[in-house]
């Protein structure tokens, strides 16, 4: 069954994206800001206190299992 909240195709973009930026990770006001705040609401990323996006645990999951396809 699946459980999981949809991903729009900008948002598994978003996901892959900050996926590739590793420690770096995303500045705010950058294109996919919009999906970036998403993914924090869904809890697929995190806001750090220096203000920028890095992915959490939980989507470091998802990323692998829907865009990696790897289980």
């Amino acid at each position: 069954m699946w459980d999981e909240p949809y991903l729009e195709t900008c948002c598994r973009s978003a996901l892959h994206r900050l996926y590739l930026s590793g420690q770096a990770g995303r500045p705010e006001g950058m294109p996919d800001t919009p999906c970036l705040e998403r993914l924090v609401e869904m809890g697929l990323a995190l806001r750090r206190p220096d203000g920028r996006f890095a992915i959490s645990a939980t989507g470091t999951t998802r990323h692998c299992s829907e865009i990696l396809k790897r289980p």
